[in-house]
């Protein structure tokens, strides 16, 4: 089958072949070069390479490439009117680059075969992305909630994910977590352990914690991470010996609080600068982190 495809503003610098994996189909990046090579995909009807950064006005050609795509694709999320205007509703900025917004806990940021409700398919459906598409510059875990980022563009895309690559977004989180510390602050510094397939990966990861209030059984802690490691505060927190309340996954303790489901970590505050221009941004707190905060007399 031929077809073509005229590129958007919005896809302006975006590599080919990551063009055609978000636009076209999820193809494996063997079968794109092959193709490319062949002349069964050209740019403007001219042979090129699947690393292209593409232009306004540019044209993707399909010639005589039947591969049948057989992955089994992921479900979208398709929002209920409620659901889309309360996660509407919780914008906290928007402008012509990025919203920000104070993510609810229980929500994914994306997709996945256990996560359906989630932010992207949300915002799909918004006027907030009225021709144009949400992309993640960054993550907060599903039980996690605060302050969240969205692109409205790949250019805003690229230019955020680089400045969280090259750590010069700061964020600031709160938690409420089991036990005493033994400083009111201090640096949390040590490796953390992951798993790709059988792979074994050590990486640095670094957090610098101030105790705001605490009792003889809780603390309630302000958390500024430096890196940013795949459940790095509560990983950490766990191995200190005080979890955050609610984390049933890293709570090595097997500490236990009947009455309290939700995980007890929300980021609270981002900032960083575009152009010499300051961004700063606070999500409030939610009303049950609030309420047990008060239930254990946590709050100044």
């Amino acid at each position: 089958m031929d077809r073509s495809y005229k590129i958007k503003p919005i896809h302006i610098s975006m590599r080919l072949d990551r063009w055609i994996k978000n636009n076209v189909g999820k193809y494996p990046q063997s079968l794109l070069e092959k193709s490319i090579r062949k002349g069964k995909i050209k740019l403007n009807n001219k042979k090129t390479s699947t690393s292209y950064k593409l232009k306004n006005g540019d044209e993707i050609n399909f010639y005589n490439f039947n591969y049948q795509y057989t992955q089994k694709e992921k479900l979208k999320y398709i929002p209920s009117k409620k659901n889309l205007s309360e996660n509407e509703k919780s914008l906290i900025e928007d402008n012509d680059d990025f919203i920000v917004i104070n993510k609810k806990a229980g929500v994914s940021v994306q997709g996945g075969t256990k996560s359906i409700n989630n932010l992207i398919d949300i915002f799909s459906n918004s006027k907030l992305f009225k021709d144009t598409k949400p992309y993640t510059v960054h993550r907060l875990d599903k039980e996690t909630s605060g302050v969240m980022i969205i692109a409205k563009n790949y250019i805003s895309a690229k230019l955020l994910t680089s400045l969280f690559r090259l750590r010069k977004i700061h964020k600031t989180y709160l938690a409420i977590c089991h036990g005493v510390f033994k400083n009111k602050k201090g640096e949390i510094r040590g490796d953390l352990i992951k798993y790709e397939k059988e792979k074994k990966i050590t990486e640095l990861a670094i957090t610098y914690y101030n105790v705001i209030n605490s009792n003889n059984f809780f603390s309630f802690v302000e958390l500024r991470p430096i890196t940013g490691r795949k459940h790095q505060l509560r990983k950490q927190l766990s191995f200190m010996g005080n979890p955050i309340v609610g984390d049933s996954k890293y709570n090595i303790l097997k500490l236990k609080t009947k009455t309290e489901k939700n995980l007890m970590l929300h980021a609270h505050k981002i900032k960083f600068l575009i152009n010499d221009q300051k961004h700063n941004y606070k999500a409030e707190l939610p009303d049950y982190f609030n309420n047990y905060l008060n239930k254990k007399r946590l709050i100044i």
